[in-house]
């Protein structure tokens, strides 16, 4: 399946045209229609329903397929890459916003190496762990609440080597005047009915509260998709909806309650590929 048809496959059906298809990718849409017809071809199904632009029963299942292989060639491209281009002269390591990054240890490596330009990198788990995996970030700290023995929920993006670097306890965090705030210990499931703050860059998504606690509910207050961690706080704070963090993340106005069950963890892991000798000193001072 040529890889080049289903970036195109994909850009048509994102955008729901072929023209602005065409606009995006730098081709006529002459050759987007002719590259859809090629690709159904291959597959032997209709994909698309031309007028208006709609995914059959077909193309939205090869688009649940596209997403991960087009990564994954990227993530191959850029593993090979690591391995047979020359050191870079930069370090840009990712990190989300919770991830709780040593910055002490990271500017002691940047002064040791004064001629290696270091940048850090913000961004929710799934685009660090992306970023890791298709060559544009060297390493990255992701954070995520989970099971003692359950690894954090990430994409498939092939071979990345994954170290734990800290691990906390999780709490839910409401505001201090809430009247759960004074309780020793909460059942995720019996707060399948609250208002959690639907932050997916920061906080623990909503989908996977629910596979969690093993209940349905959940839904989202306010929805925040930044990664300001201060601006996060604030929203618990004055009551737009509850969410679980690390002990470590609690601020003034925020109080935190232990998960009695299911007993749970918020882990910080880093990933990385290949590492050049800059990037391996930032793992090194990271871990230690």
């Amino acid at each position: 399946m040529d890889p080049h048809l289903l970036r195109t496959f994909a850009a048509v059906a994102r955008l729901g045209s072929f023209s602005a298809a065409a606009d995006e990718l730098g081709y006529t849409q002459s050759a987007v229609s002719q590259q859809i017809a090629a690709l159904e071809q291959d597959v032997g199904a209709p994909l698309l329903r031309r007028r208006p632009v709609a995914l059959t029963d077909a193309g939205a299942r090869l688009l649940e397929h596209t997403g991960p292989i087009l990564l994954r060639l990227a993530a191959a491209r850029a593993d090979v890459a690591r391995l047979s281009g020359p050191p870079p002269a930069a370090v840009v390591l990712g990190a989300t916003p919770l991830s709780g990054v040593d910055a002490a240890a990271l500017v002691r490596v940047q002064r040791a190496m004064p001629r290696v330009t270091f940048t850090l990198h913000v961004a929710g788990a799934a685009a660090v762990a992306t970023g890791v995996a298709v060559g544009e970030l060297d390493l990255g700290l992701v954070d995520g609440v989970t099971a003692p023995s359950d690894p954090l929920p990430l994409p498939d993006t092939g071979r990345l080597t994954t170290a734990p670097v800290a691990e906390r306890p999780a709490v839910v965090a409401l505001p201090a005047g809430h009247p759960l705030a004074g309780r020793r210990g909460l059942r995720l499931a019996d707060l399948a009915d609250a208002v959690w703050l639907d932050a997916p860059e920061i906080a623990t998504p909503l989908e996977r509260l629910r596979a969690l606690a093993r209940a349905e509910g959940f839904r989202g207050g306010l929805a925040y998709p930044g990664t300001d961690a201060a601006v996060f706080s604030s929203l618990i704070a004055a009551g737009a909806g509850l969410a679980l963090l690390p002990e470590s993340a609690l601020t003034p106005g925020v109080r935190g309650v232990p998960v009695a069950e299911p007993r749970l963890v918020h882990r910080t892991d880093l990933v990385h590929g290949s590492l050049t000798e800059p990037a391996a000193a930032v793992r090194d001072a990271l871990m230690s």
